[in-house]
């Protein structure tokens, strides 16, 4: 019988030094207490700044601190009492970061999302999470909430961060001009440290990618966890810049943030539309992302490269493939690779990688400095990618390129970092090795019996930054936390040898075909999106025979190989049937990228493909971290799986 993998945190000795620097944040009892120490430490370092706001600030950690006391006073003079909810609507800006570090100071809780979320879930948090009170971004998102006279009637104030205020709320200056005069609350007054730490701090609300999403109450505990731990994958100096620009009320950035700050970082909040100036004017050293933007940076490398000379285009791209074969071979030397290799097969890629070293070194010197210096600012050592995987290609074009990408593991009721990659055990195709005092573990789906290691199964965690349970929901909670805090995450995966996290899907995006074979999208997706030819996919098949594909193409690209391959590539490609030879030709294509893939499947193939309109935020078919939302895809295009499928 195999014995049952299990994976905990291991320290190396670079992490514990690490660790060692961020022991002021052991020594907190709530995140709010991080400020004054900042203040004391760092006081005259620039904290936050935000040029492209609706108002632009730019605050010192002083100054921040300062703000922070303002309103946490102003906050308590309007009511607010300990273990209040606060519904906190609004995107990144340094007055967020103030409505949210008062409300903490000032005892209370806050529900949190984003500004461009419906109105009718941000009226459902206000409901499910009974807040007292509201700060929202603008007047017009406040008009646009249309809050029912009985929600109106329960809160004690409204608060706008940005512009003037409709009657009956506050604008910000005339809120913090409230505290003028008076004493800040201290939250910790007639509390012992650990039973702080223990409240909720506040409640973040899952995507809701399938029906209503849930309230995660998150404590100072859970989320000073991540402002320590995250030292162990990297820990910037104070001073050093750090670009922001996922929505900072989702649980990524959020605890990413807090330990930027915690170590006495620089941050710029910027937006996708600035990003591309704003990295060679702030240089970060490290940013929190996500796998949609590195996709995008290497299409936008990929378009680039395309108006270049011929000359120039064979130069560079013959680079790149040198390179990428270089990385490969100097990975498969390490032993940096989810299959094991034999020792025959590590000799070989040593002979690869000698012969691999002169060009790679030249481009080095020559070529890659000045597309790291305009693809990411020139000076970004440690981009942490959380929310979804790395596309194997896309992973394996920044490293060539010399920019290490780390990936990280895990969800909202985690804090939510359970697992990163680590610069000196980057396993390519890994989610890394476990945080510190966390655990894994990987059971069967039907049987709940742990798995040894190298099998597939549901990945299961367990640790300090873990929630409690859902709000309000115990049956919820029941379901995925159990009594030994083992926290089942819905996601499919298993273990490696040396700890390291390798996921393969998850368990409720398992597409079961009517052969009863069981198929995992992600992986397929990724090999898919790797054709200069698509620019977003997903896969559909449930209960069919076979999978087939909804595809955005990449316009010009699939245009241009249409009049190659001699098909009509019409006018607009996007939400047409498309020619059906067209079609034929894009799934041979699909295909043969698929039957390349290690360990493919027969079962693992197109029976048919579509072409769609495109997946975003706006139109609700992607999360504010760009996560696909299946069931809305689904709803849109229908009719068009079902044309797939001959119905």
């Amino acid at each position: 019988m195999t014995a049952a993998a299990h994976a905990s945190w291991q320290p190396t000795p670079r992490e514990q030094e690490a660790l060692a620097r961020q022991s002021h944040v052991q020594a907190l009892g709530r995140v709010d207490q991080v400020w004054p120490w900042l203040a004391t430490n760092h006081g005259e370092v620039m904290a936050v700044d935000a040029p492209h706001a609706a108002h632009p600030e730019r605050f010192s950690y002083q100054q921040l601190a300062e703000r922070i006391a303002r309103a946490a006073t102003a906050f308590q003079l309007h009511g607010l009492k300990a273990g209040d909810v606060v519904g906190l609507f609004a995107e990144n800006s340094p007055r967020w970061l103030v409505a949210d570090q008062g409300v903490m100071r000032a005892g209370g809780v806050d529900a949190v999302r984003g500004a461009a979320a419906p109105v009718e879930e941000l009226r459902y948090i206000l409901e499910d999470s009974k807040a007292v009170a509201l700060v929202v971004q603008t007047g017009d998102l406040l008009d646009r909430l249309q809050l029912p006279v009985d929600l109106q009637a329960r809160l004690r104030f409204v608060l706008v961060l940005e512009g003037e205020a409709p009657a009956g709320a506050l604008d910000f200056d005339t809120f913090l001009s409230r505290a003028d005069g008076h004493q800040p609350p201290d939250p910790m007054a007639g509390r012992e440290q650990a039973s702080a730490a223990d409240t909720i701090a506040t409640v973040l609300y899952t995507s809701g990618t399938t029906g209503r999403p849930k309230g995660v109450p998150l404590t100072h505990a859970n989320l000073l966890h991540q402002m320590r731990s995250l030292a162990a994958v990297t820990r910037p100096d104070a001073g050093a810049p750090v670009l922001s620009v996922l929505p900072i009320w989702h649980s990524y950035e959020r605890s990413a943030e807090y330990y930027f700050f915690a170590c006495g970082c620089s941050q710029s909040y910027t937006t996708i539309k600035q990003l591309k100036k704003d990295l060679p004017r702030v240089k970060p050293v490290i940013m929190a992302t996500v796998p949609r933007l590195w996709e995008a940076v290497q299409a936008g490398f990929d378009d680039v490269v395309k108006t270049l000379p011929p000359a120039r285009q064979r130069l560079l791209l013959s680079a790149l493939a040198n390179s990428k074969a270089y990385t490969l071979a100097r990975r498969r030397s390490l032993d940096l690779l989810i299959e094991p290799l034999r020792k025959r097969d590590r000799l070989r890629a040593l002979a690869e990688l000698t012969r691999r070293w002169p060009a790679h070194a030249l481009a080095s010197q020559l070529i890659w400095p000045k597309l790291r210096q305009q693809l990411s600012g020139g000076a970004l050592l440690y981009p942490i990618n959380g929310g979804g995987a790395i596309a194997p290609h896309v992973d394996a074009f920044f490293e060539a390129v010399g920019i290490e990408l780390l990936v990280g593991y895990g969800l909202t009721e985690t804090s939510p970092v359970v697992s990163c990659r680590r610069p000196w055990r980057n396993i390519r195709g890994s989610s890394g090795l476990p945080m510190p005092e966390t655990e894994f573990r990987v059971v069967d789906a039907e049987t709940r019996v742990p798995l040894g290691y190298r099998q597939r199964g549901v990945v299961l965690v367990r640790g300090p930054q873990v929630m409690g349970g859902y709000l309000g929901k115990p049956d919820a909670t029941a379901k995925v936390l159990d009594a030994e805090g083992w926290f089942d995450t819905g996601d499919l995966g298993m273990l490696l040898p040396d700890g390291s996290v390798v996921l393969t899907g998850r368990a409720k995006d398992t597409i079961v075909l009517s052969s009863g074979e069981n198929l995992e999208p992600g992986p397929l997706e990724e090999a898919l999106v790797s054709s200069p030819l698509v620019e977003q996919v997903m896969l559909v098949g449930q209960d069919e025979r076979q999978l087939a594909a909804l595809v955005v193409p990449k316009q010009e690209s699939l245009q241009a190989w249409a009049l190659e391959q001699g098909c009509d590539p019409g006018p607009d490609l996007g939400g047409r049937p498309g020619d059906p030879a067209l079609l034929r030709l894009l799934r041979g294509e699909l295909n043969r990228l698929l039957a390349a893939r290690v360990g493919s499947r027969a079962d693992e193939r197109l029976g048919g493909v579509a072409l769609v309109e495109p997946f975003s935020i706006e139109n609700g078919l992607l999360t504010q971290t760009l996560k696909q939302r299946r069931d809305r895809i689904t709803d849109r295009d229908r009719t068009v799986i079902e044309g797939l499928y001959g119905r």
